[in-house]
């Protein structure tokens, strides 16, 4: 069950460690105003999969909780009669390997003596020393965890859906709602954060009980649906593994756009350049990411970097996430097949069980439509696992790849990670019922919402979709697509010549 996970967590944390978590935790809830320092909000778009939910919807500024309704949801006679989410976890720590290349780079600053100072101007002296001075809070033990305001990003979707889908989020409905989970606890708890909330929707002014005490049945932990990335030989060993796989992404970490972001960056710093790489250049600036999203505050570290900064950062990112997660190559997103057609198999069984209904009471009055088994589906993941999706479904394509040597030509590009899968993203199927259809292909109807917003299909650009024809569009990655065989490599050919 879902406490189970998270009582597991939480007990194998070390004791002053659990004390930490705490009082970051406190901390967290004071300080999660919007800040005002208009350096930062001014670097938001550029952090890519580090950038707030709320930096994409800039609407949840005023208001996180009041959904935001899309004009281009369908209403009147078509009414909603499944939802099927694919949701990433919401805001978290810094891995414990991006906290290690922080306090690389922390040490290294405060190594520096008076007499270390080298030729700049008196800002940027002061900038390194204040660089220095700022505490280093984060501790290994964090490692990727899910943060105070990730819970919160979760808390506030749940209670903007419910009210966005009222029928579907019905309290009769909340019994026969299925989760289903990474095993990462950043998104296990991102699950139970997202049923407080629900909870706090039933019964407003109520504290929620223990996630195990919730009337919904246990999420299912399932890796091969949410991390399916990790169960797929051919993109481990081509992809994963392989050394040259991120030549563009290391190419461009040496060409001329970064080694200008180094140059200056070791002259703020009043460092040797030599003692810099883009590693750390890349950890530093999501650094101000981190204390922005995590804290709510502006850190020293946003002062480092400007706009045209930013720009090349961010598409050193995205380089990795395209080459790695996106059309970079062909298993990148064929491994994602199997989540692919588990969606189609929700919509598929709730179209078969209104049906069904349908022909049971189309000759009796007065009776109560019944909802289907499912009809709330939440499935909670990774950015590793939305791109890939995406990717297959054949959106936010460019006309020409990501390179290391087309950054000027890409500026415009569709492929931007941060404004498609950032923190608490979410894609969203929802299958509608239309009780006018004049066809009965036109009695089932399909939107998908990207980050609560009706994304245009991406062969038609139309906001809905006849699902026969959808399922059509679709029909090689649902008829055709086995993970089993995309993910099986090549056999090598080990016969030798017969003497």
């Amino acid at each position: 069950m879902l406490c189970g996970p998270c009582r597991l967590l939480r007990a194998s944390v070390a004791p002053t460690a659990a004390l930490a978590a705490a009082l970051l935790s406190s901390l967290a809830r004071c300080s999660l105003q919007e800040p005002k320092d208009q350096v930062a909000s001014a670097l938001s778009p550029y952090f890519g999969t580090k950038t707030r939910y709320e930096d994409v919807n800039p609407g949840l500024l005023s208001d996180p909780e009041a959904p935001q309704r899309d004009p281009e949801l369908l209403e009147g006679s078509c009414t909603p009669v499944q939802l099927v989410a694919l949701i990433r976890h919401g805001t978290r720590y810094p891995t414990a390997k991006q906290i290690r290349k922080l306090r690389q780079l922390h040490g290294m600053l405060q190594a520096r003596g008076p007499g270390d100072d080298r030729p700049g101007n008196a800002s940027d002296r002061g900038l390194g020393a204040a660089l220095a001075d700022w505490p280093l809070w984060y501790a290994d033990w964090m490692d990727g965890q899910l943060v105070e305001k990730g819970r919160q990003d979760m808390r506030q979707l749940a209670l903007r859906l419910a009210s966005l889908f009222p029928a579907l989020f019905s309290r009769e409905n909340y019994s026969r709602l299925r989760l289903i989970t990474s095993s990462k606890h950043r998104c296990v708890d991102s699950g139970a954060a997202f049923l407080r909330g629900l909870w706090e929707h039933y019964h407003p002014g109520l504290s929620p009980p223990d996630v195990s005490d919730m009337e919904c049945g246990p999420p299912s932990i399932n890796d091969k649906l949410m991390r399916f990335f990790d169960h797929c030989k051919k993109f481990l060993t081509e992809v994963e593994r392989n050394a040259t796989a991120l030549y563009h992404v290391e190419a461009f970490k040496t060409g001329p756009e970064m080694q200008s972001i180094l140059k200056k960056v070791a002259a703020v710093l009043q460092v040797p350049v030599n003692n810099l790489n883009a590693d750390l250049i890349q950890v530093a600036f999501f650094t101000c990411s981190f204390d922005l999203a995590i804290r709510g505050v502006k850190s020293p570290w946003c002062d480092v970097f400007d706009i045209d900064d930013a720009k090349v950062l961010e598409y050193l990112n995205d380089l990795k996430q395209y080459w790695k997660r996106g059309y970079g190559y062909t298993i990148n997103s064929r491994s994602s097949c199997t989540l692919f057609q588990d969606i189609f198999q929700h919509l598929d069984k709730a179209v078969e069980e209104k049906q069904s209904t349908r022909h049971q009471t189309q000759n009796l009055e007065h009776t109560k439509s019944q909802p289907v088994s499912s009809p709330i589906v939440l499935q909670f993941g990774h950015a590793e696992t939305l791109l890939p999706l995406l990717s297959l479904m054949g959106y936010f394509k460019d006309k020409e790849p990501l390179t290391a040597y087309n950054y000027k030509e890409q500026i415009h590009r569709k492929f931007r990670s941060g404004h498609i899968v950032p923190y608490a993203s979410n894609l969203i199927f929802v299958l509608y019922h239309c009780e006018n259809a004049k066809t009965p292909q036109e009695e089932f109807q399909v939107q998908i919402l990207l980050n609560e917003k009706v994304l245009p299909l991406a062969h038609s650009q139309e906001t809905v979709s006849l699902y026969e024809d959808l399922k059509n569009h679709y029909k090689d990655i649902l008829q055709s697509c086995q993970t089993s065989e995309e993910c099986e490599l090549p056999k090598v050919n080990s016969t030798s010549d017969e003497l």
